[in-house]
């Protein structure tokens, strides 16, 4: 939504600013000069991309029209399910959730938080690393190194199409450029025109240069951005399990180690320790 308001905002200001300083907005209206700038946009993107990025990018594009997820209710839901877990692990032991972590589609435990389930990624990243503290005698510096290396290629992974984007936005300047060039080189074949038609000719020209600048810092250049942020805010999910298992790992006790969670929370989504208490309270009685 805040995708589309901005372009409004873009194109509402400057294409009005230019209509109310005189000019016609027709006269920005060049099919081919727009051809020139995607098209040859579109092919160095293609060139400059392989497979797996091209699909990452395709992927992605249609999150950046969605509003964030990533809010207070989504971080209570996922401290309260941690919450849960730690506790029936300290009361019936690690075996105890054997079942729910190899099965957590079917498990009553993971079935009453929907928004954890509807995320495979952090959902994965939970049972996964529950499953190695039940068969293994791993200690807290080996789970965590293992954790940082996976945060480090979902993060890699994540900032591909996020390159791919900004990398687009930049080269759009320098095709806006090339189209204008074409236009002038079309003005000086026909040089022997009256002035007038020349000055249109070379003020389609100039078109190019504008479309290529605009596109890029006003539209796609934005794009890239957003996809940052975006990443950074799926990572912050992933962090704050790590934090918690480690810290149950090192003995702490579920409600300490659910702290540790929360204290990582960005603070615009960081619920209080009240807050928290009285979900988590909540949730164990529904």
């Amino acid at each position: 939504m805040f995708v589309i308001i901005g372009y409004i905002v873009v194109c509402s200001t400057i294409f009005g600013g230019y209509a109310m300083a005189g000019g016609h907005l027709g006269g920005l209206w060049q099919p081919l000069e727009v051809l020139m700038i995607f098209g040859g946009a579109l092919g160095a993107f293609i060139v400059a991309n392989d497979t797996k990025a091209l699909k990452a990018t395709l992927k992605a594009l249609p999150s950046l029209f969605k509003g964030s997820k990533y809010n207070k209710a989504l971080y209570l839901d996922l401290l309260a399910l941690l919450y849960e877990i730690l506790t029936k692990i300290r009361k019936d032991g690690m075996m105890s959730i054997e079942n729910d972590i190899e099965n957590p589609d079917s498990s009553p435990l993971f079935s009453k938080y929907p928004k954890i389930m509807g995320d495979h990624h952090v959902l994965d990243f939970i049972c996964d690393y529950l499953r190695l503290m039940v068969s293994g005698n791993m200690d807290a510096f080996q789970v965590e190194n293992l954790m940082d290396n996976e945060l480090e290629t979902h993060h890699q992974e994540g900032h591909v199409p996020a390159h791919a984007i900004t990398r687009l936005g930049d080269a759009l300047p320098a095709f806006g450029i090339v189209a204008a060039v074409m236009g002038v080189v079309h003005t000086m074949e026909n040089v022997a025109l009256p002035p007038e038609e020349l000055g249109v000719l070379i003020a389609h020209a100039l078109v190019g240069t504008f479309l290529g600048i605009l596109l890029a810092y006003g539209f796609v250049g934005p794009l890239g951005t957003l996809l940052e942020q975006k990443l950074e805010e799926s990572s912050k999910m992933l962090q704050t399990v790590k934090v918690t298992l480690l810290a149950s790992l090192n003995g702490y006790a579920p409600a300490i180690a659910v702290e540790f969670g929360r204290k990582v929370l960005y603070s615009t989504e960081r619920p209080g320790f009240s807050e928290l208490e009285d979900h988590v309270k909540q949730a164990k009685n529904s």
